[in-house]
């Protein structure tokens, strides 16, 4: 108590000051009428940005409930675009549905190798399984190849065995999608033939052959092609529409009739 009471003897002089000098403002601002508008827009602005500023913190601690909600939203619009088909009515319409879609990010990523692998974080528990498709909001990512109970690791499309079906959009002709193993930003597409007319900028999309993927998903766009002579085929360079070294939301797409399919394959290949 006798510090506290020393401090205010010491600095008596300056709270006098202080003192003093608040009351002079008060009393200018009470007979003015001009300061008076000056005192009070003066409030208004510091108090309007003071809510502004405690506004943007709560939405940035609100940021990761209204991603979950925006991943939420975006899982059943894309549930209800695989399965326009099915005349889908609802998302978790499963007796109608030919296609579900699992969330997820992503925990790690490889695109330097020949053989690139990504790690996400949906495993057996979340539904996700070997072999099924993973995208992006850009497009096709890869397809799944191992599974732990809560992780899954990811063969990338930027992978020299990574063989996918794939097609020029708005055409029947369909190719394999795959990798040469140089650059991250592009894919090749091969086994086009000739008798297709091309033109730099189509874009190139899966073909739905597979039981894997939906047809119609982006893969990107022709960058340039030239003709194989020797095979009378196309080879052709895919500018990929995804940044592959900056992924983050996935979706892992599980298809119900995959199993019924895999089933039927299996005994016409015994009947031969």
């Amino acid at each position: 108590m006798q510090q506290i009471i020393n401090f205010i003897l010491r600095y008596k002089n300056s709270f006098l000051y202080v003192f003093l000098g608040l009351i002079a403002m008060v009393l200018t601002i009470r007979s003015h009428s001009y300061h008076q508008s000056k005192f009070f827009n003066s409030s208004k602005w510091l108090t309007a940005n003071i809510y502004e500023i405690s506004s943007n913190i709560s939405a940035y601690f609100d940021l990761k409930e209204e991603n979950e909600k925006l991943s939420k939203e975006n899982q059943e619009l894309r549930i209800l675009l695989f399965n326009r088909d099915s005349q889908l009515v609802k998302p978790l319409d499963t007796a109608r549905a030919k296609f579900n879609v699992i969330p997820g990010k992503v925990v790690k990523n490889s695109y330097a190798n020949l053989r690139n692998y990504i790690t996400i974080n949906v495993g057996r528990k979340q539904g996700v399984r070997q072999d099924m498709g993973v995208i992006t909001p850009q497009g096709i990512l890869g397809i799944v190849e191992n599974t732990s109970n809560n992780y899954s690791t990811v063969q990338s499309i930027l992978n020299t065995k990574s063989n996918i079906n794939a097609k020029v959009k708005n055409t029947n002709y369909f190719g394999s999608l795959v990798w040469n193993g140089e650059r991250y930003d592009e894919v090749q597409l091969v086994d086009i033939p000739r008798l297709v007319p091309l033109v730099v900028g189509d874009t190139i999309v899966t073909g739905g052959m597979s039981s894997i993927f939906p047809e119609g998903i982006p893969i990107g766009t022709i960058k340039k092609y030239e003709l194989n002579t020797a095979q009378s085929f196309y080879d052709i360079e895919v500018s990929l529409f995804n940044d592959m070294t900056n992924i983050g939301h996935i979706y892992v797409i599980e298809s119900f009739d995959r199993p019924e399919i895999l089933e039927l394959q299996a005994e016409t290949g015994d009947e031969q």
